[in-house]
């Protein structure tokens, strides 16, 4: 016989509305039950291990920690929860991101309430589920051929903690060479929102004021 117990759901977006409207919509569905939300993914961890839900919907940019971080650590400290990531962002830095960490899908939050029901309950099944945006991005990323091994271009660019990522400097040589974010967007196949975030990680992660001195910075560096 199926388990007819309720799906228990953890719902975390560091947007307070967002969270709760999510929740409430999810606690009215059949088959599931809300057993909490949490605000970003460090209080996610420490939800998930003390609720243990069977599924958590995990948003990815998030203060602190964000979901794939804690998709990562929730891999090894809760093993059996499936983790599904639901977002606004179909950026394929992102979904390929969460996909390494062990997430069990990528949704985003334009679902209907019964679509993202049914997705819940299929992910505690077993079955990942993927936005089709999402899907394009993956495939997008798994055609793309590797860069050679030292290539000084792709490493060109140090900042704290480590080099920008692919797409980051994508944007930044965009940027150098004076495209407007929806200039960007058109050419990267990206919400202009997500160009903005990639513009204001790429300023905090090398220390610069504005997209002038990022476009100096690319210059000095060698990327254009």
């Amino acid at each position: 016989m199926p388990d007819a117990r309720p799906v228990g759901v953890l719902v975390v977006d560091d947007q307070r509305l967002v969270r709760e409207g999510i929740a409430s919509l999810l606690g009215i569905q059949p088959g599931i039950t809300v057993v909490g939300t949490a605000v970003d993914g460090g209080d996610a961890v420490e939800k998930t291990l003390a609720l243990r839900p069977d599924v958590v919907l995990m948003d990815v940019r998030m203060p602190e920690m964000d979901g794939v971080e804690a998709v990562g650590v929730l891999r090894h400290r809760a093993p059996d929860c499936r983790i599904v990531m639901l977002t606004t962002f179909d950026d394929e830095e992102y979904v390929v991101r969460a996909l390494q960490a062990g997430a069990s899908g990528y949704l985003l939050k334009d679902l209907p309430a019964r679509e993202l029901a049914e997705a819940v309950r299929l992910a505690h099944a077993g079955v990942a589920q993927f936005d089709p945006s999402a899907v394009q991005r993956l495939a997008a990323a798994l055609a793309r051929p590797a860069p050679p091994v030292g290539d000084a271009r792709e490493d060109a660019v140090p900042r704290s903690g480590g080099a920008l990522t692919d797409r980051e400097v994508q944007v930044l040589r965009l940027v150098a060479g004076g495209a407007t974010n929806r200039e960007i967007a058109g050419a990267l196949h990206l919400s202009e929102g997500t160009v903005k975030n990639h513009l204001s990680r790429i300023l905090t992660r090398l220390g610069l004021r504005d997209r002038t001195h990022a476009a100096v910075h690319a210059r000095d560096h060698g990327l254009i």
